[in-house]
């Protein structure tokens, strides 16, 4: 997503435009948060006080491990370096990121903070990033950090992926800022590129790390042994600025994108593609709108977030409240599972067999403590399930 396409969405997240312009321009974007009483009854909220949560991660210890957008800050660097073309920039950072750890009663504690956080201009929202993902690979913890970089207003820190050292402060163990700058995909978009990338979706695999680029267009593999990047495809050579987030692995062993596209962000215009391990794209889904999660149950069945539904066509575009998860049939049918879910941006499945979202994710400018986990029971989806409207692709 570029920052821009998934700031919108968070930098829309957005990334093509950013998250913050998913959810509406300037002063537009401070909405209010959906009230529990908004969503379906299967989804209960079990964390509140987070600052624009985005990624999830359950640990070995069984704690849930959120990564925060934090607030930005005030450095710019206007003039500096290059810088993402307005309105989306220039942005303005700070050490406002953090990770939180949400124990089983959904109480929050600190595992790091004063991590580089940045934010869009206002024009588009105000929206934040820092830490975009979180993942567990064979008991070391690790983070993607996507709010970092000169273009960022946080010229010190890189984007890539970190690990937290024994004495508790980040350590770099991939350089993606270096990696990108280095080699550029086939067909960036130059109206809201993002010089040091507009990272969104990591996952742990087959002893590597795999990292999704929203406003390049890449899905990249890194290796926490050596540091070593290797871009397993560019997507955006076939499909152009299409803004792809979410990533999960499928049970067949490929990975599985979902994309949120450049605003207006029209219902079904997203599509889920289908890589294999080698770089081959397929689409696997289409008829999906603003996907920004994705998951697969035990039972093999996917789950897509759609993070707002029912857009219109001018700004904001996003509807408040609006966002679902659908579960994907063999023939490609949504099923609707949640609904009534504000500006979510990542889903994951937890130990206990419930899918967890993080909720009112952007969307509210850079205001701390309006963000939450919610809890959603996939056994129990809303009786009245809106027509299917995936496309299957064979």
């Amino acid at each position: 997503m570029s920052r821009a396409a998934l700031v919108s969405l968070l930098v829309a997240l957005l990334f093509g435009f950013s998250p913050a312009m998913l959810a509406g321009t300037s002063a537009q974007s401070a909405t209010p948060m959906a009230s529990p009483a908004a969503m379906s009854a299967n989804v209960s909220v079990f964390a509140t006080g987070l600052d624009s949560p985005r990624g999830l991660a359950f640990g070995p210890d069984g704690a849930l491990y959120v990564g925060e957008s934090g607030v930005g800050g005030p450095t710019a660097t206007d003039g500096k370096c290059e810088q993402v073309p307005p309105p989306v920039g220039p942005y303005m950072g700070g050490p406002t990121g953090r990770i939180s750890k949400i124990d089983a009663s959904g109480q929050r504690s600190t595992v790091i903070d004063g991590l580089p956080s940045a934010v869009t201009g206002p024009g588009v929202g105000s929206d934040p990033s820092s830490v975009a993902a979180v993942a567990f690979l064979d008991g070391t913890f690790y983070y993607l950090l996507t709010g970092g970089g000169c273009s960022h207003g946080n010229p010190d820190t890189p984007n890539g992926v970190y690990t937290i050292d024994a004495s508790g402060k980040p350590k770099l163990v991939a350089d993606l800022d270096a990696f990108v700058k280095a080699h550029p995909v086939a067909k960036p978009n130059p109206g809201d590129f993002e010089p040091d990338g507009d990272f969104y979706s990591m996952i742990a695999a087959n002893g590597k790390l795999y990292v999704v680029e929203a406003n390049h267009g890449e899905l990249d593999e890194v290796d926490p042994a050596s540091g070593a990047i290797n871009r397993i495809v560019d997507i955006s050579a076939s499909q152009g600025h299409i803004v792809p987030t979410s990533l999960a692995l499928g049970p067949d062993g490929a990975f599985y994108v979902g994309n949120l596209t450049p605003a207006p962000f029209p219902d079904g215009s997203a599509v889920i593609f289908r890589i294999t391990q080698d770089g081959k794209l397929d689409v696997f889904a289409r008829g999906l709108t603003t996907v920004l999660g994705l998951a697969f149950d035990g039972q093999g069945r996917l789950y897509a977030l759609e993070s707002t539904t029912g857009n219109t066509q001018q700004p904001p575009f996003m509807v408040p409240g609006s966002g679902r998860v659908v579960r994907l049939g063999a023939d490609g049918a949504q099923e609707t599972i949640a609904t009534g879910l504000m500006f979510p941006t990542t889903i994951l499945f937890g130990p206990d067999g419930n899918l967890y979202a993080s909720n009112a994710g952007y969307g509210q400018g850079p205001t701390a403590g309006k963000g939450e986990i919610v809890k959603i029971d996939v056994s129990a989806a809303p009786a009245a399930s809106p027509a299917a409207g995936a496309t299957p692709v064979a």
